[in-house]
């Protein structure tokens, strides 16, 4: 969450491309593709593309954008969408998420997390083919009318499906959270296919690798990472629910998946580069993990070193920071911390985050309760609403950090568990300078293996404290078996100054 933005309760749209799912088999077939982008996809792709770009963080502003750019435009005019490459706008985001997607209208867009998973180009080529592949084949639009209700699985979208039901009799107001703007661009986005969908977008991604010279086994290697890197943040955080929203986030046979993207391959015949050097020369570098400039998740912790606040939250609830937004997530209740313009009136604060909440329903908070949190004034009320599947509470907590600086919590759990967020609200507290100045960011390095590295030696040069092995393993797509040889790159996580 950047100190400029968070001035609503935007949802963090959960976007996605590749979901992990087993395909009845990997025959190839013709598939009917879109031969041009219409002057109406256009004029939606250009309104959503600002949308997305803010959800996710903003345009990475690295060297590596222009590499992405070039790569996936020569990428996307395989698909006959376009036979110039300009007429395609590929996105390099700034969030820590694993996630690629693409929209009507020529805009393709690849994270800076997920680039940093990948080892060659012709990964990366794959990757943005699968989301163009989607476009071309036109998969949105037959899944439009589903997606509005799939894919608007936003910040606040999973609060209301997890606390109160899906259709809940606050549902529309609460729902009135996500932005119309950004309900737009999540239909267009390319999210929730059919499994027959996602075989037919690998195919067209494999097809497009081959046509532009790339290994086309590059698809399935990229799947086998992005299968490892899952599994392994499962066993990393329990489910520290920053998987949303993520690249490859329904996952039940991965290594089907994967099976089928090699078949496919195999089937358009082997052979092409995979442009390793090149790759490993672009990523060298690139932000890792959070950005600090919008806070940082460490274990249970949130801290964000130039709002110079931290918070805590209970055991169990994992987070997911947005660009807008902090969200927190767990079986007793969700919720968003955030920010909002400020004037020195906290009555009108607060009833504000409730009327954002409450939309076209109607809420009646408590009287303003005032108290006193680690030597900040703070200020709570909670409003009961009647839903279809039962009483839910929302909270408000907010926090005066200045007369012109406020920051709060909406919380919704069933009626009477507000209390469980209980510890979350007493854990916010100011960061000293200090405590600031010691956050900083993780970046790629990427090294050359020199004689007596090992493994077991470049892992724990991993800038983390837990797991520096396997982590080392799944970012350089090695096995548990895999030995290395002097003079190979590899990629390591290092920490880099402000």
């Amino acid at each position: 969450m950047t100190q400029n933005q968070g001035k609503r309760l935007a949802a963090a749209l959960a976007l996605g491309g590749i979901a992990f799912t087993g395909a009845a088999d990997a025959q190839l077939k013709a598939i009917r593709t879109q031969t041009n982008i219409t002057p109406a996809e256009r004029k939606q792709g250009d309104e959503a593309h600002p949308q997305l770009v803010q959800e996710f963080g903003g345009v990475y502003a690295g060297q590596q954008a222009a590499y992405v750019n070039r790569i996936g435009q020569n990428i996307a005019v395989q698909s006959g969408l376009s036979r110039s490459p300009s007429d395609f706008t590929v996105t390099l985001l700034n969030s820590p998420v694993n996630n690629a997607f693409a929209i009507p209208g020529g805009y393709v867009y690849v994270t800076r997390q997920l680039m940093a998973l990948m080892n060659d180009e012709a990964e990366l080529a794959g990757v943005l083919g699968h989301e163009v592949g989607h476009v071309a084949a036109q998969h949105s639009k037959k899944r439009q009318s589903a997606a509005t209700r799939n894919t608007i699985l936003g910040v606040l979208g999973a609060v209301i499906g997890g606390a109160i039901g899906d259709n809940g009799g606050v549902l529309g107001g609460l729902g009135g959270l996500l932005q119309n703007n950004a309900m737009k661009a999540a239909q267009l986005a390319t999210l929730g296919f059919s499994r027959s969908q996602e075989l037919e977008a690998d195919q067209l991604g494999v097809q497009y690798l081959k046509k532009a010279g790339y290994d086309p086994l590059a698809l399935s290697t990229m799947l086998a990472s992005l299968a490892n890197q899952t599994n392994l943040e499962a066993r990393v955080s329990g489910g520290d629910a920053r998987s949303i929203p993520e690249w490859a986030s329904t996952h039940p046979d991965p290594a089907s998946r994967v099976k089928n993207a090699q078949t496919l391959a195999a089937k358009v015949g082997a052979g092409g580069v995979r442009n390793a050097d090149a790759f490993l020369a672009s990523v060298d570098g690139v932000l890792y993990g959070d950005d600090p400039a919008q806070g940082v998740v460490e274990g249970r912790e949130f801290l964000h070193p130039d709002l110079r606040l931290k918070f805590a939250v209970p055991n169990g609830y994992g987070m997911q920071n947005g660009a807008t937004a902090v969200v927190v997530s767990g079986n007793g209740g969700q919720a968003q911390f955030t920010t909002a313009a400020y004037d020195g009136d906290m009555n009108a604060y607060v009833a504000a985050a409730f009327k954002a909440v409450a939309g076209n329903a109607t809420l009646s908070p408590s009287s303003l309760q005032r108290t006193t949190v680690n030597g900040i004034p703070a200020y709570y009320s909670v409003a009961r609403a009647n839903t279809q599947s039962g009483q839910v509470d929302v909270t408000v907590f907010a926090y005066e950090f200045s007369r012109s600086s406020a920051f709060h919590f909406v919380a919704l759990t069933q009626a009477g568990g507000a209390g469980v967020f209980n510890p979350m609200f007493n854990s916010v507290r100011r960061l000293s300078a200090a405590e600031a100045a010691a956050i900083k960011p993780r970046r790629i390095d990427v090294v050359t293996v020199g004689r007596g590295d090992s493994v077991a030696t470049l892992a724990r040069r991993m800038a983390y404290s837990d797991f520096q092995t396997e982590r080392f393993q799944v970012l350089n797509r090695l096995t548990a078996t895999s030995r290395l040889t002097s003079g190979q790159k590899v990629k390591i996580v290092v920490y880099a100054a402000r």
